[in-house]
């Protein structure tokens, strides 16, 4: 069997290893939950909220936190229902973002939208107002496999 060679990664060697992610899929009144990316790797895009899962922490607990800091909207998170690798690389080929992101179904239980962290923006959107946004691939990708849209 020949030794496979991997791209070479722009992080140290600590954090040269995938990170775990959570995404929330809250829906409220036949609307989706969305937010509008500041930062990378999806900067400007609409995608699921969530983030980065914190050392001890389960991926509801995780899912429950980033809701709540991007949207102020509170969630009770659910079971995996979407997984993917999100794997960015800069203009020399080398790694600079390697999530794996498992999304989770989740229950909207209260809180006003209000955006926030590395959120731009918040809101509930509808199908049939999603194609008039920049959506992320992996979001429209969740939205047409598992529910139609």
């Amino acid at each position: 069997m020949e030794k496979q060679s991997f791209p070479r990664s722009t992080c140290d060697q600590q954090s040269a290893f995938p990170r775990p992610a959570v995404g929330a899929v809250v829906f409220k009144d036949g609307k989706i939950l969305l937010v509008l990316r500041a930062n990378p790797p999806s900067a400007g895009k609409w995608a699921i909220p969530g983030g980065k899962v914190r050392w001890g922490e389960t991926l509801q607990q995780a899912a429950q936190r980033e809701v709540l800091e991007e949207t102020g909207i509170r969630i009770c998170a659910g079971k995996p229902i979407y997984t993917f690798d999100s794997i960015v690389r800069d203009a020399a080929g080398n790694i600079s973002f390697h999530y794996v992101i498992v999304d989770l179904e989740a229950k909207y239980v209260s809180g006003n939208l209000c955006a926030g962290d590395d959120a731009r923006q918040a809101r509930w959107v509808g199908p049939e107002s999603i194609d008039q946004l920049p959506v992320s691939r992996p979001t429209r990708k969740l939205l047409a496999e598992c529910y139609g849209w």
